[in-house]
């Protein structure tokens, strides 16, 4: 009896084999339905041959072929890939391929919702700039296989760019994935996309309504749907005539994936890239250092638009020394930000002040005896909303009404918020510049790409004139008439031992600043900081990005820090202390050592507490040519880690939390 390996969109480490009836003749990559337990589920019949111990009447058939087009080899090759890479069960990452997937969805039909994309339509002029970058790119489009870092100041038009080589991929009758990091960012590209090809394309994130979903799932894998624009899940979707990827923002923490198969969608692209033997173009205006450092060695090309687009200059950035010039108490804005607002909403201009953090206070606390009100599920402060009246956690979504005592003493109003949300400074804002209208941009307030398209509308069209905003409005924007950014506290983001935490902050608070001045008028930022000596703060008001980061490289690469050397973290968590203590001392009594193998733990997680669970991390560190996931598999294979505990393995870790 003839035997076909058949792998399951379930957590299972390896395709499960299934006898084939007389009358199917299955093919690798063709999806069927199979009997799993007493159900009966699909799958997909798999690389490689069956085990040849299984006997005859232990094997259950198949029961049909499904009437789907198959996944292509370099998918199912991509899909393996990932699941060694990041030491997760292959069937887990075959479910995110076939997320989309329904057989009721193949009686619909996609051409009901996608255009064909027209690469001849005219689009808008490019400067000369622009052409020569553009050629650069669809060059590349016709070569196979390379990756290509596509940066320059923000404004310069990149988009506009890397739209000719999508372009070029549809001429050739290819189908071209494009990567964004917030689907919030799709409003404003999604209008570009439909200046210069005459229709929208398919979209793909969390989202879609279920219908929408299975029919885009159908229409890709059928390839009817030319061009696909998600977010990171996007990168599974079975395209089967795949010419070209495009990650923009390629820098930005959202491309990771913390849940489930962990892995970052931009180094994933890339391997996709690869396997299709199709090129990868990497955007951003502020290159990670892992991408810098691949272009500098010559492993990337390297594209650049160093001038802003029809004549707009780069913004003027200072900062605002907060040891000298300090708010009013009980204020955030300082006198030099406050009238720098004033003389923008006196010329008719609009300004935007950024303050990643949602809500009105991070912390709430009793005067009367110091008790802090923090979330019973996690180790973190409740966040006060004061809209809505609520204290939340915004790490596990703990909710409860804001209590008229304090919980400990029992002492009435006494309950005080402390430090700064958007809510907070737009009620300062009120009282302060109360002619100016406001318009909060933050995940909490802006719940889908609808809302967002309808903010952006409103700030085109000048119906508003004060953005506050959490770093949801740092990139991908155009708003034509906003001259003024301020920072309302620069400092946020180089608090904790993240490694990454002054590149990020450079990479985030040189983003928002590229709001400002992308016009005609020019454009002022700035950054209310206790540490202008910082030098992420001297970087931005001096706008280099590449000696900061030289300097960066040059602060990890002793220590063999990425990119100049290979990280990956195992986090334990457990229901008790005990059994988490118990797990971690198991790992930390069997972990691998040698020349080049560095490991850091076990110790606390920052998050100790996290939706109910008790947190401890271990972080092995290897120099570069040593690969982590052997040493990991073995390591796991020798601890003796309790049952009620589990082990998440975190290979390219970029949160250490």
């Amino acid at each position: 009896m003839r035997r076909v390996p058949v792998l399951l969109p379930y957590p299972f480490a390896t395709a499960l084999d299934y006898a084939v009836p007389e009358g199917l003749d299955p093919k690798p990559g063709d999806v069927v339905q199979v009997p799993l337990g007493r159900r009966d589920v699909f799958g997909v019949v798999w690389d490689g041959t069956p085990e040849a111990g299984v006997a005859e009447t232990q094997m259950r058939s198949l029961l049909s072929s499904l009437p789907v087009p198959p996944l292509q080899p370099p998918l199912r090759r991509f899909i393996d890939w990932v699941a060694a890479y990041t030491l997760s069960p292959t069937g887990a990452v075959l479910a995110m391929t076939m997320r989309g997937y329904r057989p009721q969805a193949l009686r619909q039909k996609p051409e009901d919702f996608f255009g064909s994309p027209d690469p001849a339509h005219p689009g808008p002029v490019l400067s000369p700039a622009q052409q020569a970058a553009a050629a650069r790119l669809t060059e590349a489009v016709s070569g196979g296989f390379s990756v290509t870092l596509l940066d320059g100041v923000t404004g310069a038009g990149k988009t506009e760019v890397y739209l000719e080589a999508i372009a070029a991929a549809l001429r050739r009758g290819w189908q071209a994935l494009v990567l964004l990091p917030e689907i919030a960012l799709s409003a404003q590209w999604l209008e570009r996309f439909e200046r210069r090809f005459g229709v929208a394309p398919a979209l793909w994130h969390s989202d879609l309504s279920p219908r929408t979903r299975r029919v885009t799932w159908q229409a890709v894998a059928a390839g009817q749907a030319a061009v696909v624009v998600g977010a990171r899940s996007a990168l599974f979707l079975p395209l089967p005539a795949l010419g070209l990827i495009v990650v923009d923002e390629e820098h930005e923490a959202a491309f990771k994936q913390e849940e489930g198969v962990i892995y970052h969608a931009r180094d994933m692209a890339v391997v996709r890239a690869r396997l299709a033997d199709a090129p990868a173009i990497l955007v951003s205006a502020t290159p990670s250092l892992e991408t810098l450092v691949n272009s500098e060695t010559g492993r990337y090309r390297r594209v650049t638009l160093p001038f802003r687009h029809g004549g707009a200059r780069l913004p003027e950035v200072e900062t605002v020394d907060l040891r000298r010039t300090p708010p009013e108490r009980g204020h955030f804005l300082s006198a030099p930000l406050l009238a720098a607002l004033s003389k923008t909403f006196s010329a008719g201009e609009q300004a935007l002040l950024y303050l990643n953090r949602r809500g009105y206070a991070p912390l709430t606390l009793c005067r009367r005896c110091g008790h802090r009100l923090e979330c019973p599920n996690c180790s973190a402060w409740l966040v006060e909303h004061r809209a809505a009246r609520l204290l939340q956690c915004h790490h596990c979504g703990h909710t409860l009404p804001l209590p008229p005592v304090c919980p400990a003493c029992g002492a009435q109003a006494s309950l005080t918020p402390i430090g700064p949300g958007v809510e907070r400074i737009t009620e300062e804002v009120a009282a302060l510049l109360p002619a100016a209208r406001r318009l909060i941009m933050a995940s909490d307030t802006l719940p889908g790409p609808k809302a967002a398209a309808a903010a952006g509308r409103a700030i085109t069209e000048r119906a508003v004139d004060l953005v506050i905003g959490t770093q949801i409005v740092a990139k991908g924007w155009h708003f034509p008439h906003l001259t003024l950014v301020g920072v309302v506290d620069a400092d946020l983001g180089l608090a904790g031992g993240d490694l990454r935490a002054g590149e990020r902050t450079f990479q985030l608070l040189h983003q928002v600043a590229g709001r400002a001045g992308r016009a005609e008028a020019p454009g002022l930022v700035l950054i209310q900081t206790y540490c202008p000596e910082h030098p992420v703060m001297r970087a931005l008001a001096a706008g280099d990005l590449d000696p900061f980061m030289r300097a960066e490289a040059a602060e990890r690469r002793p220590g063999h820090w990425p990119p100049f050397g290979r990280l990956a973290a195992l986090i334990i968590s457990a229901a008790s202390v005990e059994t988490a203590d118990a797990a971690a001392a198991a790992l930390g009594r069997t972990a691998p050592s040698g020349d080049g193998i560095t490991v850091l733990g076990p110790a606390a997680a920052p998050l100790a507490l996290l939706r109910g669970r008790h947190r401890r991390r271990l972080l092995l560190k290897t120099e570069r040519p040593i690969a982590p996931q052997p040493l990991i598999r073995a390591w796991l294979a020798r601890a003796k880690v309790p049952r009620q505990a589990r082990v998440r393995v975190d290979i390219d870790p970029t949160s250490f939390l």
